[in-house]
């Protein structure tokens, strides 16, 4: 084996990388909605309101999956219930709960006594430590993802170009809404272990944006997000191991690099497409 692919012969960084192979099926196609719709700080907000549950669940020892999905729903039922009894914008809510909940988590696990590594994982993620269980959620989070998300495209859709059409077609603009805030959840905390909190929309965004340019149909979108995750995460846990860095903070930084790679390759396209022909002259 080439000494570069060395790491993926240990079992962890291979299960690893299948791990973050199926967080990239759940970003790809939940993250190509959350460009198209401008939820970028929706998805922000929950990755930092799951952290209360989280903290509460490593202090008490019970498990942080199970913390983190609490309180990511109960985050987006916050958000929604603020925004209505307040009579605020809905990025006002939406920044006022992320300080609230990102407090309150940090504040329960500095109760624990490991809290700089708890912390740490909180934030961070810690991707090489997934193990088969997890693996099997992240499965079942996937089938979950792409089944919501086919059987609800028109709604989505509809929803996202004219609500008023998708309302007079009765296809219920405000259910899509819900649903998809409810996937938009289920990739934070499925992502969470992978990338942890801070790092999750990087790998909900970037792969996302570095398709968008390349595709012209959503279902194209997602497919080429979802391979550009997958690489991103292979890239990544090869910067890790041989460069010595955080995995999770090596994979968004490869996600964000392959945007920046997508944007450059759009320009000289671009810069291609608008130069002159040369001028071919008859030979007399």
């Amino acid at each position: 084996m080439l000494p570069l692919l060395e790491p993926f012969t240990a079992d962890f960084v291979l299960r690893a990388l299948v791990g973050g192979a199926l967080v990239a099926v759940v970003c790809g196609v939940v993250g190509t909605w959350v460009v198209i719709r401008g939820m970028a700080f929706l998805g922000e907000a929950l990755g930092h309101g799951m952290l209360p549950g989280v903290a509460l669940a490593t202090v008490l020892g019970l498990p942080t999956l199970a913390g983190a999905a609490v309180s990511a729903v109960a985050m987006s039922v916050l958000i929604g219930w603020v925004q209505r009894r307040g009579r605020l914008s809905y990025d006002t809510s939406i920044g006022l709960l992320f300080v609230a909940m990102l407090s309150l988590g940090i504040i329960i696990v500095s109760h624990s006594r490991s809290f700089a590594t708890d912390a740490t994982v909180m934030l961070f993620g810690d991707i090489l430590a997934i193990t088969p269980a997890d693996l099997w959620l992240l499965v079942g989070a996937a089938a979950i993802t792409i089944a919501v998300a086919a059987g609800f495209h028109r709604r989505f859709v509809a929803a996202a170009f004219d609500q008023r059409i998708a309302a007079t077609l009765h296809l219920r603009p405000q259910l899509a809404q819900v649903v998809l805030v409810g996937l938009v959840t289920l990739a934070v905390v499925s992502s969470y272990q992978a990338v942890g909190s801070l790092l999750v929309v990087g790998l909900l965004l970037a792969p996302a944006v570095a398709a968008a340019p390349w595709t012209s149909s959503i279902a194209t979108r997602m497919a080429l997000a979802t391979a550009i995750g997958v690489l991103a995460v292979f890239a990544g846990l090869l910067a890790s191991w041989h460069l010595g860095t955080a995995a999770g903070a090596s994979i968004a930084a490869a996600a964000i690099a392959l945007a920046a790679l997508s944007g450059v390759g759009v320009r000289m396209v671009d810069v291609v497409r608008r130069a002159p022909l040369p001028q071919i002259t008859a030979l007399s």
